[in-house]
């Protein structure tokens, strides 16, 4: 596998200095002088995005389906583990996720696989700067000087490696279908006076059915950066339609986390986030009111994959003696994170909602008087 030098395949025409992907321009513009060139795609980049057969790939993936193409460096941080991959003219000082500064330098026994394809950033970091100073005012029981703080200034893009899945399936079920019925029930009231009232039966009967299903890009992080329930809150990514033939051009100034979760253990979580979303469509299908024992029985075709990367920006902050995190998401804008609590705020909030309870009651009771 051949490596590329970065600051030659993308050296400015006007100065020669390094140029980087531009996201309000998407094209590579020159830091120093300014200069816009169109990105060239490298001599070795491939030009179609395919599916991978998920089978042979986890038997064995060629080495020439590894590498970044160019020249990077990487380093691992040593207090939220994620590995992070840069042009070598960059020194890394801070985590660009927890910003922490333990990083070590990181010498990969094997070439990781490289993504066939992206996502390439489109909301700028202006965009950014404002989406997370309007989250910071909207937020619910924050501190008020988090509003005032703003703190913006961490900001940073990344590549996030992600894995996707495709598969045929096909899901047989079997369940029993309750069907509610009511019947009339008497009883003696306090006063010793007989009344009668409708309590809920359930008649329980056998069914069963089936179903077939196509998933078409199954979304695995494989980032170790940014937790995964964080980012499945500024998903969707459109993998299916908007992405773009890898090319080292677009991570071109840019840092990029490799994965840590491998291609076997994104498929068996992708297995079971498919099987969950079976078992729902299935018990979508069961006739009657409610159902109970319900037993779905799944075969899998025609499973395949690919490794892909999408454009984060990541804000890492702190706030007393904690770290919080935000990421938005580089193609959409959708926000989200973490962020401390005023507990004067909370216990405001709550004491008002008392208020309000204890003035409906005195009204009630002064209606029944």
């Amino acid at each position: 596998m051949a490596e590329i030098s970065a600051r030659s395949k993308f050296a400015c025409p006007a100065c020669g200095a390094e140029a980087q992907w531009n996201p309000a321009k998407q094209a590579l513009v020159c830091p120093f002088c300014g200069t816009t060139s169109p990105m060239k795609a490298a001599p070795d980049a491939g030009g179609e995005i395919e599916e991978h057969d998920l089978v042979t790939a986890l038997r064995n993936i060629p080495d020439e389906d590894r590498g970044w193409q160019t020249e990077k460096k990487s380093v691992k941080c040593q207090s939220c583990q994620a590995i992070t991959v840069f042009d070598p003219t960059r020194v890394a000082q801070r985590c660009d996720f927890c910003g922490s500064s333990a990083l070590i330098p990181v010498e990969d026994i094997k070439a990781p696989i490289r993504p066939e394809s992206l996502l390439q950033f489109k909301i700028t970091e202006a965009n950014v700067r404002d989406i997370v100073r309007k989250w910071y005012g909207d937020v619910w029981f924050a501190p008020s000087a988090l509003k005032s703080r703003a703190l913006t200034d961490t900001v940073h893009g990344i590549y996030l490696p992600y894995w996707t899945f495709d598969a045929q399936t096909h899901a047989d079920w079997t369940a029993e279908s309750g069907y509610y019925y009511y019947e009339t029930e008497y009883y003696t009231d306090s006063d010793g006076k007989q009344q009668s009232r409708q309590v809920q039966r359930t008649r329980w009967e056998p069914s069963g059915g089936a179903l077939d299903h196509f998933f078409d890009d199954e979304l695995v992080p494989a980032s170790r950066g940014v937790p995964a329930p964080l980012l499945g809150k500024i998903e969707p990514f459109p993998t299916t339609t908007d992405l773009k033939p890898y090319d080292p051009g677009f991570l071109s100034g840019w840092v990029v986390e490799q994965y840590q979760i491998d291609l076997v253990a994104a498929a068996q979580k992708a297995r079971e986030n498919m099987d969950a979303q079976l078992q729902q469509m299935c018990a979508q299908q069961v006739p009657g009111d409610t159902h109970r024992m319900l037993q779905v029985s799944s075969d899998y075709a025609g499973q395949t994959f690919k490794h892909i990367l999408v454009p984060v920006w990541v804000l890492a902050y702190t706030y007393g003696a904690q770290t919080f995190q935000v990421v938005v998401n580089g193609y959409t804008g959708a926000i989200a994170g973490k962020h401390p609590l005023s507990w004067v705020k909370i216990l405001l909030t709550a004491l008002a909602v008392i208020v309000v309870i204890l003035i409906l009651l005195a009204i009630a009771g002064s209606h029944q008087r």
